[in-house]
């Protein structure tokens, strides 16, 4: 290995160093109550070598959301694309691949939806502000296009499919912020996993034209 490409690779692994700090600070005290030092302090680096790598907080905390939306982006919309799947097999599908995206990352999806709610950054560039609002309209945009496809065949009630998709995603993001409550009560349950099917089977028999 070159001495360029040894740079390189422990270039990025620093930065990842510094992510998975960030991800655990974030989630502890929200974008508001945390700080560079926190997060330097929690990689065992020094401040300045983490603006080395990130100009700002605002640009860490950015980055995080812009890593798992696109996990989101991908799994949601894989489900859309399903062909042999009908829509009703598809929102229990969309079930699933929610699930994981909490499963594979939870402190970072915890993030995304502080993100959402009322914590957004003040100082984020505009391509970045862009490419977090473009991000979070694709995945809605494919749980939309489920339940259009379900009304066009005639599966589902004529409702507008933006509502359904804000319906979906709002009741996923408040299970995951009390799942989150809940796991300082008893940290060894899962409380999300069968609240959501139960949620979404609920949600599938409501949505039946028939």
């Amino acid at each position: 290995m070159g001495i360029e490409e040894r740079k390189e690779r422990e270039k990025e692994q620093r930065r990842q160093q510094i992510i998975d700090a960030a991800e655990k600070v974030f989630a502890a005290k929200g974008f508001s109550g945390a700080t560079v030092e926190n997060i330097a302090e929690e990689a065992e680096l020094s401040p300045a070598t983490l603006y080395l790598y990130f100009k700002n907080k605002d640009a860490l905390y950015a980055s995080l959301n812009l890593k798992i939306l696109k996990v989101l982006t991908e799994k949601i919309e894989n489900v859309y694309h399903q062909n042999g799947l009908n829509p009703e097999e598809k929102i229990k599908a969309l079930e699933k691949a929610l699930y994981e995206v909490y499963e594979q990352d939870p402190l970072n999806v915890i993030n995304v939806l502080r993100f959402q709610s009322s914590e957004e950054p003040k100082n984020l560039s505009p391509e970045l502000a862009t490419q977090i609002k473009d991000g979070a309209r694709k995945y809605l945009r494919a749980i939309a296009g489920i339940f259009e496809d379900g009304v066009r065949e005639g599966s589902f009630l004529d409702r507008h499919p933006v509502a359904f998709a804000d319906i979906v995603w709002g009741l996923f993001a408040g299970l995951v912020l009390w799942e989150h409550t809940k796991k300082g009560f008893d940290p060894s349950k899962d409380f999300l996993r069968p609240t959501l099917g139960l949620a979404i089977e609920i949600i599938n028999r409501g949505i039946k034209k028939n």
